[in-house]
């Protein structure tokens, strides 16, 4: 949920006045100025003048230190936020402190408090901040409408993507909300301090400021001259000389009282101690003579107008030489009180040492007659006596104790008290408080209400801003409610259209109902939903569903009439999902705010960026992420390369002979039909696919082509360029997969899928006896989705999302999947009860998983742990199995050859090898 920025981050508009890569040249004023902003925590918060500039394109207000700073201090969301200010009381003045602040509410909880000069100004921010929030939520909401038809615009120019990103033309308005917009506005003027002239004006200072740095300068005086009274310098006079002569302003009579009481304590002191008076003035202001004198408020004032060169530190001590005197001589007068404090507590122990003494003198006379006493009493009774003795002893300790507890208890209950009268407090307070929210609440429903009756007639500037912030609020209210009934709307399409496939059976009579006459027109108008040229004749007409998605893919095909029903149902499903989870909105402000971070820094591997990417990377930024992620894999191939390496790779391809270019031209058009970007020869992903192919073979001839690699460089195209997506290629063969993946034996394939067997019966026990139990080899389905990383395997959304996590963590996220795909839809497929219901189902039931939230929390939550080292041991012991396989099955096959070159009947056999040579 966004919130207000904090200081110290970094964001993307300049101090300036406008945003980064703007460039200068007609159009709308851009909307800065000076405003005061409270901050700081404690003694030191306070108001401080910031340079507040506003980006159209996030709908974030930046605020930075000046008008010449490059990196903000922080933003505020306007797109989120609400605005509240204080109507001052009758006869108040308009122009004073609380009259111009204003407070941005954001959801979040955050207020941040602002002040502009004038209560003009703060009118003027309102009003222009309000438009510039209405513009942003009004095209964004059409922006909306048609997601899935165009990406997000955003600053990415990388991969095909990018060439389906018109720049952005001004969404219609709706016409009623620009009526009430236009008279609820107020006609204001700003000051000279908003705008982009007020960058030449100087920032204006808050009283607290300036109250602030004085204390400052009082601390860093007392340090300074603590400093010199150390050491025996009491008999010394420091006179400090100034290039001006000044005088002590009149002091008033209170001053004139203390300055006579401190004197008066002062003389028998400086009687018991030679010279130590003459310390205590350090000044001599005596020796100045009185002409052309001047009061030290004219040179305080003055000396902050001087350059830093100027002045000196005899100047700047000089102007406060009386404030240093009182400061002295409290200080002088707390130290003689500490000792006369100390000799009273050396009196006070001394006769205590003389009590201590008398006490032990008359124990010692008690003891001596006591011995003389008990010379003739018997011993037993001696005994008596002290055991009576120890027992007295022991009651006295015990009542000690309890005294001791009954303090203590005593305490705990006063404590209690106390606390109890704090909560009362608190208690009253918030009583208070909530009576005076009632107020303010009854108070501006009292104002909508008259600002409802008094539209036609414009009101106050006070009232009319007050109406239109409320008029804001009930719209994104509006807005988030038609939300929420779109997204319904589209579940209900959904049902629907299934429901008309369900019941399109056929009749055994030769009578038409009435019922399937209606159910054939249904079925014919949501066939010609998008081209019905007369919509009103229709019985129903679904939402309108886009042709390609925002990676290019079609969405509704154009030949099967039932597989049309089943992938608008689809689309619709899918919209239903963006709509209801409000999705992308935290995870969007997330990548905001590390890429934020990242700007003065280069991006590393760790914990927060690994949960970024496996939610899922946004749209406008995955082709900087994916370029990030594939040059730290393959960082050692690209050191050891000489610039222009691939386009020498592509030249050599293109002029030598080279055997993988004949499969490669067949397989062009082949590798993603239904995009369409790859969908005819004169496409734009078809020569840049072309070249990248190319090249790879010229580097691998081990592997050249094969069939799997088209599809992979494909899916990397559409947001990386040509040799971007060639070392996408090179990240994926010879970094991510082992040796012989993409061979002719396909040997790394073969060892996967039983390396994938291994964990299905770890991990999805029930499911794997399930398919052992009807012999359902499911490593047929699961070959294509190691090979390919699920490309035509799962709706696009999903796969790009698992691609994302692919070229950031490796092969082990392939594995994650394939099980998560099986997990997801294990209860389903443990109903069927037959091999070939299991194995239909298994063939499409990846395309009706649409949930990618629930898919990642299964493949990267439910199945943990999972470790690599797991992965790669199951590897080695399978890849010498396989491997003794094939040596068998070419041992088989000589054999085979040697027969039939003996046998006259074996002659005209030929072998698959053989025929495709």
């Amino acid at each position: 949920m966004p919130a207000a920025g904090s200081e110290g981050e970094e964001g993307a508009a300049g101090a300036g006045g406008g945003s980064a890569g703007e460039q200068p040249g007609p159009g709308p004023p851009k909307l800065c100025g000076y405003l005061q902003k409270l901050s700081g925590k404690g003694p030191l918060r306070g108001f401080r003048s910031r340079w507040f500039v506003f980006d159209p394109r996030r709908c974030y207000l930046y605020y930075f230190k000046g008008p010449q700073e490059a990196l903000p201090l922080g933003h505020l969301d306007i797109a989120s936020a609400c605005f509240s200010y204080h109507q001052p009381e009758a006869g108040a003045a308009a122009a004073g402190d609380e009259a111009a602040a204003f407070e941005v509410h954001s959801p979040g909880g955050a207020v941040a408090v602002l002040k502009a000069a004038t209560r003009q100004d703060m009118t003027y921010w309102l009003q222009e901040l309000q438009q510039k929030r209405w513009e942003y939520c009004n095209n964004l909401d059409a922006a909306k409408r048609d997601s899935r038809t165009s990406p997000t615009p955003s600053d990415f120019s990388k991969g095909l993507v990018a060439k389906d990103n018109p720049d952005v033309s001004t969404l219609s308005q709706n016409a009623s909300a620009e009526r009430a917009r236009n008279i609820l506005a107020v006609e204001t003027s700003p000051t000279d301090l908003v705008g982009e002239q007020a960058a030449s004006q100087p920032a204006p200072v808050h009283p607290s400021a300036i109250n602030f740095s004085l204390k400052q300068w009082s601390t860093e005086i007392k340090n300074s001259m603590s400093s010199l009274r150390k050491g025996n310098n009491e008999n010394r006079k420091s006179i400090f000389y100034t290039t001006e002569e000044w005088e002590l302003l009149d002091p008033t009579p209170k001053d004139l009282e203390d300055s006579m009481a401190l004197e008066e304590k002062r003389k028998p002191v400086a009687e018991g101690s030679k010279g130590l008076a003459s310390s205590a003035f350090p000044f001599d202001f005596g020796r100045i003579p009185h002409k052309t004198r001047r009061p030290l408020k004219d040179m305080i004032g003055s000396s902050k107008h001087r350059n830093s060169s100027d002045s000196s530190p005899t100047e700047w001590y000089s102007g406060n030489g009386n404030k240093l005197v009182s400061e002295l001589q409290l200080k002088y007068q707390s130290q003689q009180e500490e000792l006369e404090k100390l000799k009273k507590d050396l009196l006070s122990q001394k006769e205590l040492v003389r009590l201590l003494q008398q006490t032990v003198r008359s124990s010692q006379y008690d003891k001596y007659f006591a011995s003389r006493l008990c010379e003739g009493v018997p011993k037993d009774k001696l005994e008596l006596l002290h055991q009576k003795d120890d027992q007295i002893l022991g009651l006295n300790n015990q009542l000690e104790k309890l005294n001791l507890e009954k303090d203590s208890l005593q305490q705990e209950v006063k404590n209690l008290k106390r606390k109890v009268g704090e909560l009362n407090e608190q208690l009253g307070m918030l009583m208070e408080t909530i009576q005076a929210k009632d107020e303010v609440i009854m108070k501006l429903s009292h104002q909508l209400s008259e600002s409802e009756d008094n539209t036609s007639s414009q009101s106050g500037a006070v009232n009319s801003s007050t109406a239109t912030c409320i008029n804001k609020e009930l719209q994104e209210l509006d807005r988030l409610k038609y939300t929420s009934l779109e997204a319904k709307l589209c579940q209900i399409e959904s049902k629907y259209l299934i429901l008309l496939q369900e019941m399109k059976t056929p009749v055994c009579s030769e009578e038409q109902s009435p019922a399937r006459e209606v159910i054939t027109q249904l079925l014919e108008d949501a066939l010609k939903a998008e081209t019905s040229e007369q919509p009103e004749q229709a019985f129903f007409k679904p939402h309108l569903v886009s042709e390609y998605d925002i990676y290019g893919f079609q969405t509704v095909p154009e030949d099967d009439d039932e597989e049309k029903l089943v992938a608008k149902s689809r689309a619709l499903d899918l919209r239903s999902l963006s709509l209801s989870e409000n999705r992308e909105i935290s995870a969007g402000v997330k990548w905001e705010n590390y890429l934020a971070s990242t700007m003065n820094r280069e991006m590393i591997r760790c914990v927060e960026l690994k949960n970024l990417i496996r939610s899922g990377i946004p749209h406008e930024h995955r082709s900087k992420i994916w370029k990030w992620c594939i040059n730290l894999h393959v960082k050692k191939f690209k050191d050891s390369t000489v610039p222009g390496y691939f386009q020498t790779l592509l030249q050599n391809a293109l002029e030598k002979q080279n055997p993988a270019s004949k499969q490669i031209e067949l397989d062009l058009l082949r590798t993603l039909p239904n995009n369409k970007h790859y969908s005819s020869p004169t496409s734009d992903g078809i020569q840049k696919l072309r070249n990248v192919l190319l090249a790879f073979s010229w580097r691998n001839p081990d592997i050249g082509y094969c069939q799997g690699l088209n599809r992979l460089v494909a899916i990397a195209l559409l947001y990386l360029e040509q040799e971007d997506a060639f070392w996408c290629l090179v990240t994926i063969v010879e970094v991510f997969m082992p040796r012989d993946y993409y061979t002719k034996t396909l040997l790394g394939s073969q060892v996967d899928q039983r390396v994938f067997k291994d964990l299905m019966s770890e991990k999805l026990p029930r499911l794997h006896a399930h398919f052992e139990q009807y012999k359902v080899d499911y490593t047929l389905i699961t070959f294509n989705w190691f090979l390919v990383v699920f490309v035509d395997s799962v709706v696009s959304d999903i796969l790009f999302k698992i691609w994302d996590s692919f070229l950031y963590e490796g092969p082990k996220v392939i594995f994650r999947f394939a099980l998560a795909l099986f997990k997801y839809k294990e209860e389903e497929i443990l109903k069927l009860q037959d091999s070939m219901s299991i194995f239909k189902y298994l063939r499409y039931f990846t395309r009706t998983i649409l949930d990618a939230r629930k898919l990642t929390g299964i493949a990267f939550g439910d199945l943990n742990p999972f470790p690599l080292r797991q992965i790669r041991n199951r590897r080695t012991y399978h890849l010498e199995k396989v491997r003794l396989e094939l040596t068998e099955l070419e041992a088989i096959r000589e054999d085979f050859l040697r027969e039939r070159e003996t046998c006259v009947e074996k002659r005209d056999l030929i072998s698959d090898d053989e025929e495709d040579s």
